[in-house]
């Protein structure tokens, strides 16, 4: 326990102390750690985190000052307003570093999404919509970036992926991603990319378009690909995934390809469901620095979507997070990081259970709560 506490708060010190105005009667190391340990436990907003805490503070008095007891809520609530997010999110970095340092990441996907609870329509506040990093493998929220609300994803990617190691990785995007700019950077930085392609890539995506389907009609002759199938039964439906991967060498006249730095190859995935009543057929193009292998391109393709499976759909029904009431200040953006944090931290612990699961048996056992701390910061 001394080990996990010392590094946690080694880490929490480094965020600079909000309040400036009198002396504050809760120490700010308090009030995060006590955030980080009743999120993990199950707290879903400030009320519950106080409760947590005075429910657990004579354990929490064996490693904390709590010169003034437990926090009320409306403290809690009124420091994660006022955290420097840009502190807190180096904070984040700092102990996800501690994560990832025993891990190898490969694969990193990179999606957005909004915090509807944190709309306030009476203060004229808009949803917080932000960017983060997912690495599948690890099941680990490895960065996020808030976008502006005069802006767009465009910007927000960018100084996300400045936030990654990039070098040695496979980065895949949306179409909101798929820029020149940004797949420079990623090439720069060392890595590989697969973005993929829509019609708002104008020309390009016409060209690939149709130099698919002039593929399939004549059944490929004379154009060297990658081919990849399979065949999956569940959920009272049959669906057919079909990859092909064709070398950028083999179809010349697609407009600016040589503007786009490491392009290689195109990927053309067609989709075929076969439902007890229709039939549903769904066709995507993507363009990536990657080489021609069809079975490796299928996976990190798939891979990409389990940034919505097993990161957003998880915040929102385990974590509550489109339910938080959190609107003011800098709070939407903090406590979106601090539930990030905590889904990594569960998700590296080996035992049996769900996470609702593991997050019930960390409000009733101190021991598990700092195994899994234990295991996540390898302590």
């Amino acid at each position: 326990m001394k080990q996990v506490s010392r590094k946690l708060l080694d880490e929490i010190k480094h965020i600079d102390e909000p309040r400036t105005q009198r002396k504050p009667d809760h120490f700010l190391i308090d009030i995060v750690t006590i955030a980080i340990l009743a999120t993990l436990a199950g707290a879903d907003n400030m009320t519950a985190v106080e409760t947590y805490g005075k429910a657990k503070q004579a354990w929490l008095s064996t490693f904390l000052a709590l010169p003034h007891g437990i926090p009320s809520h409306d403290t809690f609530s009124r420091v994660f307003n006022l955290i420097d997010p840009e502190q807190f999110n180096h904070f984040f970095n700092r102990l996800i570093a501690h994560i990832t340092e025993q891990l190898n990441i490969k694969l990193i996907h990179i999606d957005g999404k909004t915090l509807r609870g944190s709309y306030d329509r009476e203060h004229q506040i808009k949803a917080l919509h932000s960017v983060s990093a997912w690495a599948s493998e690890h099941q680990l929220v490895l960065a996020q970036q808030r976008v502006d609300g005069k802006s767009n994803e465009i910007t927000a990617i960018p100084h996300l992926l400045e936030l990654l190691s990039l070098e040695g990785t496979i980065i895949t995007l949306d179409a909101m991603g798929t820029q020149r700019a940004i797949a420079e950077q990623i090439i720069t930085g060392k890595g590989d990319y697969i973005l993929a392609l829509k019609g708002n890539h104008g020309n390009l995506c016409k060209g690939v378009d149709y130099f698919f389907k002039q593929a399939l009609s004549t059944d490929w002759q004379g154009i060297d690909y990658s081919y990849y199938d399979h065949t999956e039964a569940n959920h009272h439906r049959i669906e057919l995934r079909q990859v092909w991967v064709v070398p950028l060498s083999a179809a010349p006249e697609l407009a600016n390809a040589h503007l786009w730095k490491g392009l290689n190859a195109i990927v053309m995935v067609r989709r075929k469901r076969t439902l007890w009543n229709k039939v549903e057929e769904e066709v995507s193009y993507y363009i990536t620095s990657l080489g021609v292998d069809a079975t490796e391109m299928a996976g990190h393709i798939r891979a990409h979507w389990s940034i919505e499976n097993n990161c957003h759909w998880v915040l929102d029904v385990t974590f509550k997070e489109d339910r938080s009431r959190i609107r003011m200040g800098h709070g939407p953006e903090n406590t979106g990081l601090l539930r990030r944090l905590c889904l990594g931290v569960l998700k590296r612990d080996s035992s049996k259970g769900s996470l609702a699961q593991k997050r019930y048996r960390a409000a009733m056992d101190d021991a598990f709560m700092m195994s899994v701390l234990a295991g996540a910061l390898a302590v």
